[in-house]
């Protein structure tokens, strides 16, 4: 245990760990000293000088080095003549701390009037204003007046774009280097920086294209003014005329914590929402979400979303129809299949949805199937993350392993806490063909050749390289395996190899050890658990089938399939995708922001999520239409609430036989403390409120070493070049293909070629090329990656691509006669 020392803030004594800063330890006993630059997720670095304070540091015998007392006993305090700043001063033994004398008072007064002597008169039109630091000081700590007439002010430039996210208003701008910072320190984007000097310093981008960063919308949170702002929501709203309503992120398997501001629409009249912000869960994703969780909310109100029920009708056209014309088509299809019906669904569905759409299936004696090339579902759920895990916690003496995963593209957050980690000592492993951004803080990098993933896992078995001992020899280790380049079969392969190696090293059944899937979808570990598992083959699936229906996947516009128009086909979805477009029936389902549910994280977190806004159009929960077909059908279907539902859940899955309502809403106290309207502190994070969710123990005794599943050999296509699917967070996912704000960072169709390979080609960076794959030639651009093994394509998903797993191509000149 780390050592606790005693002092006096204020005349009120507390005891902290040694080395925290005085304004920490003011903050924990609910003592607000003001800041502007620092944030206690950063290193201090005393730039604004606003919290000043003074201190008296106790007085030691040179001789003795014991503390010198006076005649009634009491430690001998010696303030120094100026004032300190308390970002930067850890705290000692016996320190008194003095933050409200006259001589503070002045000092504060004299920065603030610095501070305001440039700034711009904009809080009427200011995005900030309400959630505003600068604000917020001048009232509590200002003097009310200024000596420095307005139009001896600097007047700088406004609305100055720093990408196509982001804006900073110049003259707002106190310089205070939090985003700097930030982006450089805690996310390893260096795209900011300060330009000139004295009152004319300001902020510019040096990235291109600007603001490159996955991250950039975490500094308009942290932001103590209005310089910067996300364009998507600048003056949309003003805080007070806001709502809020927790939620979860349904973009990746990380699950981070959201707080959705919404408003009703003076026109309209409807309740829309303005801006997603982060939610603090120091066991998820603490105080910060990618720009991906945060942008994209906007498919929730695209104009393309399904509002009503559609039926194909005697023409062969899809024609609106009632719910319940919709709900006989769909029964009297499904009935007429005897049985002989395929349920496919995707990793985007609640639990909740998930176990209904189960319960019918099987009530109809049909087969399902998971949306995902990827598995090991069941083997997380055997050795996952122990109860009480978190990353957060992992440092010197751990280990962690990431296998076949480009963590930031594929879960921005844990790529956030694994670099963290790494930071605090954690010896980190990454196990990749190419190099990617979380090499950067590996200890041990292990490069091998696509088709060769579970093998190289096994050899960190019994290995004698750093690597192995490092991870068999680690107080705690935890293993990440992801999706790079591979099929199904050797996604299962890795999956039980990485299962094997914590096994055999100990490293299963407690906390921060395991195995955690960063899986394609927020709710996929949720879809294994309720009983889905990937198809290998969807043609061979289908083989026999006389019905499908489908929920929340689109193979037909991935290419998997293209034609099912020979079979009955039902379809929930959010949009008519290609596959919708054939389908008999199609149902339109409600968005996460406009229902009750429940997601599983990779790390088995179950965490609950709430209506935010109403939904628009006739329009129903996944699960509430799965329910009525089921009735219809005659079945038992498990009606009620979300919650009723989860209760169902719980009684019949034992993995969640603790999962309660209570449970999934029960809060804890968190460092750093969020309190409301002190957004000098830590910015405009929200305090949680609305619970912490609930991780699920793994089931470490059905866990077994299977050696036998660990290893397929390479077996590669032969071929001249090999293309391999890969993730990219902003790929062309129907969520948000159409996204106006995300559309300039998202990818265009394309493939990704060494230098080398390139030339051997013929082909250039940035031309269209004709990719031909399995008898079909797509037209992609080019781009080119050093760091691309020999003879291989990337491929990223979500592109119209259909490449479920490594195959044979070639690449040549668009429009060249081959």
């Amino acid at each position: 245990m780390s050592k606790q020392v005693t002092l006096t803030i204020d005349d009120q004594e507390v005891t902290v760990e040694e080395g925290t800063v005085i304004v920490d330890a003011a903050k924990s006993i609910g003592i607000n000293i003001p800041v502007f630059c620092y944030h206690p997720k950063m290193e201090p670095v005393g730039m604004c000088r606003m919290c000043l304070v003074e201190v008296g540091r106790p007085v030691r015998d040179r001789e003795t080095g014991e503390f010198m007392r006076d005649d009634e006993g009491n430690i001998k305090v010696e303030f120094g003549k100026n004032l300190e700043t308390a970002c930067t001063v850890p705290i000692c033994e016996g320190m008194v701390v003095r933050g409200m004398t006259e001589k503070v008072k002045r000092g504060r007064e004299a920065i603030l009037e610095f501070f305001l002597t440039s700034h711009p008169l904009d809080c009427p039109i200011c995005d900030k204003g309400g959630e505003c630091s600068l604000q917020e000081l001048s009232l509590h700590h200002g003097l009310g007046v200024s000596r420095f007439p307005y139009t001896k002010k600097m007047h700088l430039e406004k609305h100055v774009p720093l990408g196509d996210l982001i804006t900073l208003d110049q003259e707002r701008c106190i310089q205070c280097g939090r985003c700097i910072r930030f982006q450089k320190n805690i996310v390893d984007d260096p795209v900011l920086e300060f330009y000139h000097r004295s009152r004319h310093t300001e902020i510019v981008s040096c990235s291109n294209p600007k603001f490159d960063s996955y991250w950039s919308g975490n500094t308009t949170d942290i932001c103590p003014v209005g310089a910067l702002t996300t364009n998507d929501f600048r003056f949309e709203a003003r805080i007070w005329e806001m709502d809020q309503s927790p939620s979860i992120c349904s973009h990746c398997p990380v699950g981070c914590n959201l707080t959705i501001d919404h408003r009703r629409e003076p026109k309209s009249g409807r309740r829309e929402i303005q801006r997603v912000m982060p939610r603090q869960n120091e066991w998820v994703n603490e105080i910060w979400i990618c720009d991906k969780g945060r942008f994209a909310h906007h498919f929730t109100v695209d104009e393309n979303r399904l509002t009503h029920p559609l039926v194909r009708s005697g023409d062969g056209s899809l024609r609106p129809a009632t719910w319940e014309k919709a709900l006989d088509r769909a029964v009297e299809g499904l009935r007429a299949a005897d049985g002989e019906l395929l349920t496919l669904v995707g990793g985007r569905l609640a639990n909740e949805d998930l176990f209904h759409l189960r319960y019918l299936n099987d009530g109809l004696g049909g087969q399902v199937a998971l949306y995902s090339t990827m598995a090991g579902g069941d083997l997380v759920a055997q050795v996952g993350l122990g109860k009480g895990s978190n990353l957060g916690d992992l440092g010197e003496g751990d280990a962690i392993l990431i296998a076949a995963s480009d963590l930031e593209e594929e879960a921005p957050l844990w790529w956030l806490r694994v670099k963290a980690a790494s930071e605090r000592g954690a010896a980190l492993i990454v196990a990749n063909p190419r190099k990617t951004k979380t090499d950067r803080y590996a200890n041990h990098q292990i490069r091998y050749a696509y088709g060769e993933e579970s093998e190289t896992v096994m050899d960190l078995l019994g290995g004698e390289g750093e690597a192995a001992r490092a991870f068999a020899e680690a107080d705690n280790a935890i293993v990440f395996f992801g999706s790079e380049g591979l099929d199904y079969a050797r996604s299962r392969v890795l999956a039980q190899a990485c299962a094997n190696l914590l096994i055999k090293t100990g490293h299963v059944g407690r906390a921060n050890n395991g195995l955690v899937g960063v899986w394609p979808r927020a709710n996929t570990q949720g879809a294994w658990d309720m009983g889905f598992r990937p198809h290998q083959s969807l043609p061979e699936v289908l083989d026999g089938k006389k019905a499908l229906y489908i929920a929340a996947a689109d193979p037909v516009g991935d290419g998997l399939v293209e034609d099912i128009s020979d079979l009955f086909v039902v379809v929930q979805e959010l949009f008519l995708t290609e596959t919708a477009q054939q389908a008999d029936v199609v149902f339109p389902a409600k968005a996460v922001t406009e229902k009750a549910g429940t997601f599983t994280s990779g790390e088995r977190r179950v965490q609950r999520f709430e209506p935010v806004v109403p939904a628009r159009g006739d329009v129903l929960e996944d699960f509430a239409i799965a329910s009525k077909v089921g009735e219809l059908l005659g079945l038992e279907m498990p009606n009620g609430s979300a919650a009723a539902v989860m209760e169902q859940i719980a009684k019949q899955n034992p993995d969640y036989a603790d999962v309660t309502l209570s449970g999934l809403r029960e809060v804890k106290e968190q460092w750093p403390i969020i309190v409301p309207k002190d957004y000098a502190y830590i910015g405009t994070a929200y305090k949680n409120t609305s619970g912490l969710g609930m991780q699920l123990s793994p089931f470490s005794e059905r866990a077994k070493v299977n050696p036998g599943e660990a290893s397929l050999g390479r077996q590669m296509p032969e071929a001249d070049l090999v293309a391999v699917p890969v993730t990219r967070l902003y790929d062309q996912g129907s969520m948000i293909r159409d996204l106006d704000v995300l559309q300039p960072r998202l990818l265009d169709p394309q493939v990704f070629l060494s230098p080398q390979d390139a030339e051997r080609k013929g082909v250039q960076e940035g031309e269209m090329v004709d990719f031909d794959l399995g008898g079909r030639t797509y037209r992609l651009k080019l781009s080119l990656q050093d760091d691309i093994p020999a003879g291989t394509a990337l491929v990223p998903r979500s592109l119209g691509v259909p490449l479920e797993g490594p195959a044979g191509v070639d690449i040549s000149p668009a429009g060249e006669d081959r």
